[in-house]
């Protein structure tokens, strides 16, 4: 019996590349979905035995409209929108495509920290204000050279070593906490590293977080984290949103412990109301915000290129588990 891939969100306007990269014996079917597997019709889940998804998740109630489904390729890093619990209870395989979007992700992290820590959102949000700021340096504590911080990484993953690849390169002094790394990391790389969060948290004039979206590290950074970080520190968030607690940084950057953040990802996507507090402030451009803090939308990753390497790179995968049988990008039960 030929096997089939289901890809529920019409992502593309054929199915040209994935026929190529799965081969003859392989059949393509692309679904209309927007938000949810339950558009998609009963028919195509009933023959699917590949799922590839990039915004749906895939929760354990429905599950059971996929009785050949064999493996779920997430079509991106994280993999927090698959139930695994439940894919694994039912012998499905769960993959991801950790292999793109690493130089995007890493270089917006560092981008981020600069434009805070450089004074450029400062300048462009005192610039535009009625009436503009003068036409001076303004002081500021956010305000730093890069050769007297330390930027803090918090997971050494793909993504998190090209960050502090770019960030050592750019002058900062930079260390890493992640358990997961072997002894010597640190040395292939000429970085420090610390052995537990709170010595990372101690000395870090940037924190940048890199680490996977896990029950271990759900709300991982609340306040005792972040008051944990030198006075006038800033953070910086391109990973998981949940990771990070809002209202507890708004509490530091409103009594001034922290100089300013900014966040690619926030706890729900998008933002519902009742928004968080430190969103609806933002988007009012309250005054005490002021060149402090940038949100953008979960957008890090973004080039023409990485696009390309997302579509091509999850047909490989689900061609390599699917039909070949091999381990490529699973992701382990121990990743939880």
């Amino acid at each position: 019996m030929a096997l089939t891939v289901l890809e529920p969100e019409g992502l593309y306007p054929d199915s040209a590349l994935e026929n190529r990269v799965l081969g003859p014996g392989v059949r393509v079917l692309q679904g209309a979905a927007k938000a949810s597997l339950a558009e998609v019709p009963d028919a195509f889940c009933a023959e699917a035995d590949g799922l590839m998804t990039l915004r749906i998740p895939v929760p354990a109630d429905q599950l059971a409209r996929f009785p050949r489904l064999k493996v779920v390729v997430r079509m991106g890093v994280g993999y927090d929108r698959v139930d695994r619990a439940a894919c694994a209870a039912r012998g499905i395989t769960v993959c991801n495509v950790p292999d793109y979007g690493t130089q995007e992700v890493a270089e917006f992290a560092v981008l981020l920290a600069l434009s805070l820590r450089r004074g450029l959102l400062l300048y462009h949000d005192t610039q535009r204000a009625e009436p503009p700021a003068p036409w001076t340096v303004m002081p500021s504590l956010l305000v730093r050279r890069q050769e007297v911080q330390t930027f803090g990484i918090l997971g050494l993953g793909r993504i998190g070593t090209a960050a502090a690849l770019r960030a050592r390169a750019l002058g900062y002094r930079v260390v890493f906490h992640d358990p997961h790394q072997p002894n010597g990391a640190d040395r292939a790389l000429g970085i420090a590293r610390a052995r537990t969060l709170d010595e990372l948290l101690a000395q870090s004039d940037v924190l940048s977080i890199h680490a996977p979206l896990t029950r271990a590290t759900r709300n991982l950074i609340g306040e005792r984290e972040l008051r944990l970080l030198p006075r006038d520190a800033v953070v910086v968030n391109t990973a998981r949103g949940p990771i990070l607690d809002l209202d507890a940084l708004e509490r530091c950057l409103r009594d001034n412990h922290l100089a300013g953040a900014g966040l690619d990802v926030v706890p729900e996507e998008p933002p519902r109301e009742p928004l968080p507090s430190l969103l609806r402030a933002y988007r009012a451009r309250q005054p005490w915000l002021a060149g402090r803090l940038v949100i953008t939308p979960h957008i890090a990753f973004h080039t023409p290129e990485a696009w390309d390497d997302i579509r091509t790179k999850s047909a490989e995968t689900m061609r390599d588990v699917l039909v070949e049988g091999l381990r490529t990008n699973v992701i382990p039960p121990e990743a939880d």
